[in-house]
């Protein structure tokens, strides 16, 4: 059956990619970003793109009310916008941290919030975040990232028990590594906080050792993860959580099992010396 997806940060990456795959079996799809331009390119393969500020409350209003005018429901949102900010707690303005959560957690409530109302009249949807590995396993200078995502697990869940009773799921993509830019632009965002500062060294270091890592062949295709976001948003019976990516698997396990003095000194190393 064909259903009625929204996808947010569809204009690059695996939002991009998610979204070609579900239009392609069939959905109609949009997709939603503040570069419509790019999304523009799907629709030969059938995406509608629509502008959305996630972090302008009249512009998820309006994202919404406008495929609820086209279609009359919403049968899957997929959270996908996000980005990552690198650096020293210490270096981070608040004004950027406080930036990230906007982004990473009030922008995907609010949208969030804008569906379920829907979901719960239909009696049926589904919820797909996009969170991390980084939900799990912390990085030194990843802090306010790893916080979004961390915050992101216990927003999940409290949302999945909160609305089943109405037929809506909520699922949790959580990928490693993925070989995107993001890696890069994170590596010279944490370069360029730390410059002359107390942790300009290690965090240079850490810095190459993160473009080193997204230049390699050692991450996840985003095709990988893409088809696995577009299996959780439609398929019937959902996972709760998907771990999925090349190491995403092991790093969750040695961070568990493993003394914490011993991770922080294995990841600030491997980090420093790649």
């Amino acid at each position: 059956m064909s259903k009625v997806i929204l996808i947010t940060g569809a204009s690059s990456g695996m939002g991009y990619e998610t979204a070609r795959i579900l239009a392609e079996q069939g959905h109609r799809v949009y997709g939603a970003a503040r570069r419509v331009q790019r999304i523009e390119e799907l629709a030969q393969y059938g995406v509608q793109a629509l502008p959305l500020d996630i972090t302008d409350e009249a512009s998820i209003i309006a994202c919404v009310k406008e495929i609820i005018t086209r279609e009359g429901r919403i049968d899957v949102l997929i959270n996908n916008a996000g980005y990552g900010y690198f650096g020293a707690i210490e270096d981070i303005p608040m004004s950027d941290a406080k930036h990230q959560f906007e982004v990473n957690i009030f922008g995907l409530a609010r949208m969030t919030q804008e569906v379920l109302p829907y979901m719960r009249k239909q009696h049926s949807g589904r919820i797909v975040n996009l969170a991390s590995v980084a939900g799990h396993v912390t990085l030194a200078f990843g802090a306010w990232y790893n916080a979004t995502k961390y915050a992101l697990e216990a927003f999940s869940d409290a949302l999945r028990m909160e609305v089943k009773p109405f037929g809506i799921d909520v699922v949790i993509i959580e990928p490693g590594a993925i070989r995107t830019d993001w890696g890069i632009i994170a590596a010279d965002h944490l370069r360029d906080s730390s410059k002359d500062g107390a942790y300009e060294q290690t965090a240079t270091r850490m810095a190459e050792g993160l473009r080193k890592l997204y230049l390699s062949n050692m991450p996840t295709d985003p095709g990988v993860i893409s088809r696995k976001i577009a299996r959780a948003a439609v398929c019937r019976r959902p996972r709760t959580r998907y771990l999925t990516g090349r190491g995403a698997k092991l790093m969750v396990f040695l961070h568990a099992v493993l003394p914490t003095r011993w991770w922080d000194a294995i990841v600030v190393r491997a980090m420093t010396k790649m």
